[in-house]
């Protein structure tokens, strides 16, 4: 990483980017809030790699400054249908109250964690997450009052924050339907072929159409009455 000497005009962020749909979408916000991105994805042990190099695409066609993978492995714990060896639910009731096992414990916690010693680096205090808590998959770690949580505690935690530069986070889809961010996205110029959403893709990236990620996906696309991009790269159009 270069050396980087802010000026008081410069404004850096950090962008959490999984290669998804929503952190693609946060990024661009960001972008469009005038901040100079900086991209961090994590090597975690996830079970499909292809969201990384969804991820590096993104970032290269947003214009991120830089963009760095942190490799830590959440395989240690498992615990997740997206670490471990269990089976991702496939058509699941939408009125399940249940917590997926598609949830990966603590997962935003280390991922904002990491964001955080790379915004104090880069002297910045601003990240961005793309969490969502109106249509999403039941996470706790996707709420506001999380959020906010972290915040708070991440002030009382740094450097910058203990010498008068307090931290904000950002989550410009918090409040937000799928459909809403898919509108937001392409009002940006997100081009969502770029992106991947699914929880158990084959090993090119082909989504299974059938896991909750995939469902909430098809859904706001047709919500909003458009075809899913990325489809084309797997699908046959109907003539």
């Amino acid at each position: 990483m270069r050396a980087f000497q802010p000026t008081d005009a410069t404004r850096i962020a950090v962008i959490l980017l999984s290669g998804g749909l929503d952190s693609a979408t946060c990024l661009a916000i960001a972008r469009e809030e005038g901040f100079e991105c900086y991209a961090l994805s994590f090597e975690y042990g996830q079970r499909h790699g292809i969201e990384l190099d969804r991820a590096k695409r993104i970032a290269q066609a947003l214009g991120a400054i830089e963009h760095k993978i942190a490799a830590i492995d959440l395989r240690l714990f498992g615990g997740s249908a997206l670490t471990d060896d269990i089976d991702v639910p496939k058509n699941r009731s939408a009125e399940s109250g249940d917590i997926p096992v598609t949830y990966v414990p603590a997962r935003n916690t280390i991922f904002l964690s990491f964001a955080l010693a790379y915004a104090e680096v880069l002297g910045s205090s601003d990240i961005f997450i793309g969490v969502n808590a109106v249509d999403y998959s039941g996470y706790p770690d996707c709420r506001p009052e999380y959020i906010e949580s972290f915040a708070r505690m991440a002030n009382l935690a740094t450097k910058a924050a203990v010498e008068g530069t307090p931290l904000r986070i950002h989550s410009p889809l918090i409040e937000l339907t799928k459909a809403q961010i898919v509108a937001r996205g392409l009002e940006l110029g997100v081009d969502f072929a770029l992106t991947s959403s699914c929880y158990c893709p084959s090993p090119n990236g082909r989504p299974c159409l059938e896991c909750d990620s995939c469902r909430i996906r098809l859904n706001a696309f047709e919500e909003l009455g458009l075809h899913d991009p990325l489809l084309d790269r797997f699908f046959e159009t109907p003539s």
